[in-house]
């Protein structure tokens, strides 16, 4: 019986789409290194790919959050399932875990990066957050950026969504982490 449902299980769950993470990214002449990626899943899918781009390698979350240095988070949409009012409620969750719930002093760069997901998302997009000190948070959507939210106490909080004690997925923050 139990490897008929799993047999079952296994003709019902899609296969997941494996994206390579590129192996360095480049933004204002600033490359940054692939340090880990992972797939996101939820209900046994796998919704994206996401990887962690530093200047060389590391493993210290806090670190990483706090640190006011260049580093980007890329996501590769796998799944029609994501779509932008999933991400917007994503992202709404994810800020409230990364800030511990201290969202005032950051509400209007959040409102500002939640714009950036105003348009359809589809199977295949491709976003990167770029931080770079002197300029904030670009967001890039398929290669063109759709916006910029300034100030490190954002950056941290966006990164916190992945990289914080309660993240999005934590097989995804190992991932990235590159452990």
């Amino acid at each position: 019986m139990r490897l008929f449902l799993l047999a079952a299980l296994v003709m019902v769950v899609p296969h997941a789409v494996r994206a390579e993470a590129p192996a360095s990214i480049t933004c204002d002449g600033t490359t940054l290194v692939l340090n880990g990626s992972g797939a996101r899943t939820k209900y046994l899918m796998q919704m994206y790919m996401g990887g962690l781009y530093l200047q060389g390698p590391s493993s210290d979350a806090a670190g990483i959050i706090a640190a006011d240095a260049p580093m980007a988070i890329r996501l590769e949409i796998t799944s029609a399932m994501v779509t932008k009012e999933r991400m917007d409620e994503s992202l709404r969750e994810g800020f409230q875990n990364a800030t511990g719930g201290q969202l005032a002093p950051i509400q209007r760069e959040i409102d500002q990066f939640r714009q950036c997901f105003a348009q359809p998302i589809a199977k295949g997009d491709v976003f990167e957050f770029v931080y770079l000190p002197a300029r904030g948070v670009t967001v890039v959507k398929n290669g063109r950026p759709v916006g910029v939210i300034q100030g490190l106490a954002f950056k941290q909080a966006m990164f916190g969504i992945w990289l914080c004690d309660r993240p999005a997925q934590e097989s995804l923050r190992v991932a990235m982490l590159g452990k």
